[in-house]
């Protein structure tokens, strides 16, 4: 049986025999047998059988033909409900502060809009050394961000010189790229080592590194970034970055291929 919340097992003994059996289901795609389920489950057939019956009756179970049982459209219709609820900020609150406590600089949480990312939340300290000049709601161009770059690198090809006619690709320092050429380089390093950067290229003096944030369908949907004074930034960062972004997409449903 999948582990329940802290290990804890259901106290009314016919609740933790339908977790059984929900989770045997789970395990197949096809229709699966009575006889299948009571051997994976350790149930009786009798047992098993008045259970499934009890969770047809809730549409949690379905019985395509007599005999044979699989999951019903009652937990998709729930699960909906859950996905609904799943926000990528509650999401990565937790994780952004542990990334916090070992970096001791800004960990900021993006999102695009438009030809912008929007700053959705942060994790600072005043000690960080760095003035927060991005507050929560700030935004600023895709191409000068490590989150922007993520999302541009999602595009295809065609899109990404649309973007670039349409902003002119204006940059904020000697550092920002201005070039489609340029940038499509950049872009495809971003795409090889999923991580983005921002070398002074927004702000002189920071530099960021980004990893992308992804939904159940596979969808970037947000960017999770360090930022720290030029000289401060650690490359040690980039794997704990990437696996940070990975545990707020598993919190969202993704699963990695």
């Amino acid at each position: 049986m999948t582990p329940t919340k802290e290990g804890q097992t259901p106290a009314i003994q016919v609740i933790e025999r339908m977790f059984s059996l929900l989770d045997a289901l789970a395990a197949h795609q096809d229709p699966v047998s009575l006889k299948v389920l009571s051997e994976r489950t350790g149930l009786h057939p009798s047992t098993a059988h008045r259970i499934l019956n009890d969770l047809a009756i809730g549409r949690f179970v379905d019985r395509p033909e007599a005999g044979s049982y699989r999951l019903g459209m009652r937990l998709l219709e729930l699960g909906n409900l859950v996905k609904a609820r799943l926000d990528v900020r509650d999401a990565a609150i937790g994780p952004m502060r542990e990334l916090h406590k070992l970096t001791h600089q800004p960990v900021n949480l993006s999102v695009r809009q438009g030809d912008e990312i929007v700053y959705i939340e942060r994790t600072y300290s005043e000690r960080s050394g760095m003035q927060v000049v991005r507050a929560v709601g700030g935004r600023a161009p895709l191409h000068l961000t490590s989150v922007g770059k993520l999302f541009l690198a999602h595009e295809d090809p065609q899109r990404v010189r649309a973007y670039a006619a349409r902003t002119g690709l204006s940059g904020h320092t000697r550092n920002s790229i201005t070039e489609i050429s340029r940038l499509e380089r950049e872009l495809a390093q971003v795409r090889q080592n999923t991580l983005a950067r921002d070398d002074e290229e927004l702000e002189l003096g920071v530099r960021c590194m980004a990893a992308g944030i992804y939904d159940d369908q596979g969808r970037l949907v947000a960017g999770l970034s360090v930022s720290a004074p030029a000289d401060r930034l650690e490359e040690s960062w980039a794997d704990r970055v990437r696996a940070t972004a990975a545990q707020i997409s598993q919190a969202l449903g993704h699963h990695a291929g």
